[in-house]
């Protein structure tokens, strides 16, 4: 991972009142589970969905790792939002025993 990106545990991710989660992930992983209330962006749309990305509050930033979200803070940086990546991704999300959904909102999981 980059020096300077900033980034978080999920466990010091804030309550989706007060932030928004957008994970990059691609569609078959986000269908398979994720956080309750994320924004669904996959990595490489980002540059041409930008207008969709929330910037009110703080952004976090999050795949099935960390290292996609770790290059998509980078680049959201550049493009002047600031953003953080949360370290560990989903898998730590799980781990952590935070709610995963599937889209119809029923508990799912990530692997």
């Amino acid at each position: 991972m980059s020096q300077g990106i900033p980034s978080v545990s999920v466990a010091d991710v804030p309550e989706r009142a007060e932030a928004t989660l957008l994970d990059v992930r691609e569609d078959d992983e986000w269908q398979r589970g994720h956080a309750p209330g994320a924004v669904h962006v996959p990595m490489g749309d980002v540059p041409s969905r930008l207008a969709e990305i929330s910037v009110d509050g703080e952004l976090y930033v999050v795949c099935r790792q960390g290292g996609r979200s770790a290059r998509v803070v980078e680049y959201l940086q550049h493009a002047g939002i600031d953003a953080v990546n949360v370290d560990g991704g989903m898998v730590a999300w799980q781990q952590a025993g935070l709610p995963v959904v599937d889209d119809a909102g029923r508990p799912a999981t990530v692997f």
